[in-house]
């Protein structure tokens, strides 16, 4: 459901289907749907902020190579789908929204292998404005270890905003949220830490901040936005192989994501951490990067 208690299918609006607009209840698709099957799906998550998309063009070029990932091909250019997206912004009304471009294979053929099953790209905005519990947000989130790993890339397709790739995402979110936590951080086929159910991770020790190699799961853009902050403002950002056992030699934590932003971590499993200078520091400069700047007089 919406942040307003409406069901997604059931909301007022309008949805960029294909190319045209459609009213938001109408915006659907067959139950044999090769994406819906196979999952062969892909999308992204983003941001509008002051009525401009942040990054716009980064996650419409990830969310064309993650569908040739899946051996599919979008059939609208970069512009294209950016135009669509800033359409889809204004036709709601939306200044300040989440935007969720999603593509996936049609219905022509159902089986594992369907080459000529048309390619669909919608475009959905809402509301949204915070992922986590704005109460927990300002407490620091606590965090349960998963259960499940991110898959070996020898695998899995891990540089694909997939939706298939989500699945192992949704249990661990699930029993975390069951267990009385906000999320679960995730560790790789390996056994170091990799990332959350949907967000990239973050900690600090000694003034530096480490942060996961992104060698077994999905670089995020606002994880690479955060990173190139905090080195703009003489941070030193070290990323590497990071072991479980680590975790208790760090002071703060923080995760990033386009849903998330930057939200601090008082907490996994056993591990305690205080949102304090930096994890601070880091919101407020990613705040202020993603608003459009105002033009002189």
């Amino acid at each position: 459901m919406s942040a307003q208690g409406t069901p997604f299918d059931q909301r007022d609006g309008w949805i960029w289907y294909d190319g045209v607009f459609v009213p938001w209840a109408d915006a659907k698709l067959h139950v044999l749907s090769h994406g819906l099957h196979y999952a062969s799906t892909v999308f992204e998550g983003e941001r509008a902020y002051g009525g401009q998309i942040f990054k716009s063009a980064e996650h419409s070029e990830r969310l064309r190579l993650s569908a040739e990932m899946l051996d599919f091909t979008i059939p609208y250019s970069i512009g294209e789908i950016d135009a669509a997206k800033k359409a889809t912004l204004e036709k709601n009304g939306l200044v300040d929204a989440y935007v969720r471009p999603v593509a996936w294979r049609g219905s022509e053929m159902m089986g594992v292998s369907a080459q000529n099953n048309t390619i669909h790209l919608a475009i959905g905005v809402w509301e949204w404005p915070s992922y986590f519990d704005p109460e927990q947000r300002l407490k620091g989130l606590r965090l349960d270890l998963a259960e499940f790993r991110r898959p070996d890339p020898a695998t899995i397709p891990c540089k694909a905003k997939a939706a298939g790739l989500y699945m192992i995402c949704t249990i661990s979110k699930h029993k975390a949220e069951r267990r009385g936590f906000a999320d679960a951080m995730m560790l790789d086929y390996r056994g170091y830490v990799a990332e959350c159910t949907g967000a990239n991770i973050f900690f600090v020790k000694d003034g530096v901040i480490h942060t996961p190699t992104p060698d077994a799961f999905l670089d995020g853009i606002t994880r690479r936005t955060v990173i190139d902050i905090a080195r703009r403002h003489g941070m030193e950002v070290v990323e590497r192989h990071i072991r479980p056992e680590e975790l208790s030699s760090f002071s703060e934590c923080f995760v990033t994501g386009t849903a998330a932003e930057v939200t601090p971590v008082g907490a996994i499993a056993d591990w305690s951490f205080i949102p304090s200078g930096i994890t601070h520091q880091l919101m407020d400069s990613y705040s202020a990067e993603v608003r459009p700047k105002q033009k002189a007089a």
